[in-house]
């Protein structure tokens, strides 16, 4: 995120959403979506079961929206700032350029995100380059990022993702994706790593691999238990003293490295190591410490068309389905059912860690926001 962008593009929203929250919501436009565009996926991840559910019934794919029914909702919708793609495996759909070029014409994205599970390594690369060109006609100035993820080193990412080979094909990925970054200025290429009970004795060795890697961004998120996953109940997420110390590990390693990283990273590094403090103190405390303004600045919209304010309420709290709503994402949006859910989430009945949203919580809230903007001065200092 370019720093004009938070005066020019995104401060308009961030004052509304700020009024809505006291007065009502009314005529709010989401600045992050994200789309879950397949429930398919050929992982079996320890911490998620969408890819189990898959392969075991993989008729669950045919209720993804179509290309026709993504065009018309898209139509409906204003422009978004961020635009993520999610899943399943993003890339197990054989349209997902087509699904940005429609999402470039119509939403008008200034950051487009995509993760994977980096299995399909040479559709995954041929994709990224088609995607990135895309979003080059669109607009050259747009990043588009990419972020594989990795749970563990060798043996222990395949055990976790539940696929055998796994880790190699992620390294053939990272490998195909890293020219391409050396090709194309506005391609990002980044790894993240779920923190859950089946890793956490190996984070040090997954962050120094990465470092070995010469990739410049990796992040991390706790693992958690979510309507979306279907993983209510099992027994992932770390316990909340544990994740306060490898919090303070991870923002010291930011420190370390920071010198050697461009001046977007240093700003992207500076809200995460905000969000590192915030995801740890919501794990202690089991509530929300910055309010959450998930329904209303981010919105998540399922492979089935379900409206949900986030992906951890998910279909707990769905807003609605837009095949219901003849695909009008404003009728929907607007509707009582959403602003029920709003309610919900304001007066504060739910909390989380969820990395998405609390990007966007920050920037809502003045002193965590004064907290990154302090941070990200000190690390455009070391050079």
């Amino acid at each position: 995120m370019k720093k004009s962008d938070l005066f020019f593009r995104l401060g308009p929203n961030l004052v509304q959403y700020r009024m809505n929250r006291w007065f009502g919501y009314q005529n709010i436009n989401p600045i992050t979506l994200t789309y879950s565009v397949t429930a398919a996926c050929q992982s079996k991840c320890k911490t998620c079961q969408i890819g189990a559910m898959f392969c075991q019934d993989p008729a669950r794919a045919r209720r993804d929206l179509t290309l026709d029914e993504i065009e018309k909702i898209f139509k409906t919708m204003k422009p978004v700032y961020f635009f993520n793609m999610s899943g399943g495996e993003p890339f197990m759909r054989k349209d997902l350029p087509e699904i940005v070029a429609l999402a470039c014409k119509y939403l008008k994205p200034r950051v487009v995100h995509t993760p994977t599970n980096a299995i399909l390594s040479e559709r995954i690369v041929e994709y990224t380059e088609k995607i990135i060109n895309i979003v080059r006609e669109y607009d050259p100035s747009v990043p588009f990022t990419v972020k594989p993820s990795i749970d563990g080193v060798g043996e222990l990412h395949d055990e976790i993702r539940g696929v055998k080979g796994n880790f190699e094909k992620l390294l053939c990925t990272i490998d195909g994706l890293k020219k391409l970054e050396e090709k194309y200025d506005n391609f990002h290429l980044e790894l993240g790593t779920v923190i859950s009970n089946y890793n956490i004795d190996y984070l040090d060795e997954i962050e120094d691999f990465v470092h070995s890697l010469g990739v410049e961004s990796y992040r991390n998120e706790v693992a958690e238990c979510r309507t979306e996953f279907f993983n209510i109940g099992d027994p992932i997420t770390p316990p909340a003293e544990v994740y306060q110390n490898l919090i303070r590990d991870f923002a010291r390693k930011v420190e370390q490295n920071i010198a050697k990283k461009k001046n977007l990273a240093k700003t992207t590094e500076a809200l995460r190591v905000v969000y590192y403090d915030i995801a740890a103190k919501i794990l202690e405390k089991k509530r929300q410490v910055i309010p959450c303004y998930a329904g209303v600045s981010n919105v998540h919209i399922n492979y089935d068309g379900g409206v949900w304010p986030c992906c951890v309420l998910g279909y707990e709290k769905q807003m609605g389905n837009l095949r219901d709503y003849n695909y009008d994402f404003g009728k929907l949006w607007n509707s009582n059912e959403a602003n029920e859910v709003r309610k919900y989430i304001r007066k504060r009945n739910c909390a989380c860690p969820l990395a998405n949203q609390a990007y966007s919580n920050i920037l809502m809230d003045f002193p965590s926001l004064w907290k990154a903007g302090v941070k990200s001065l000190q690390f455009g200092l070391k050079k």
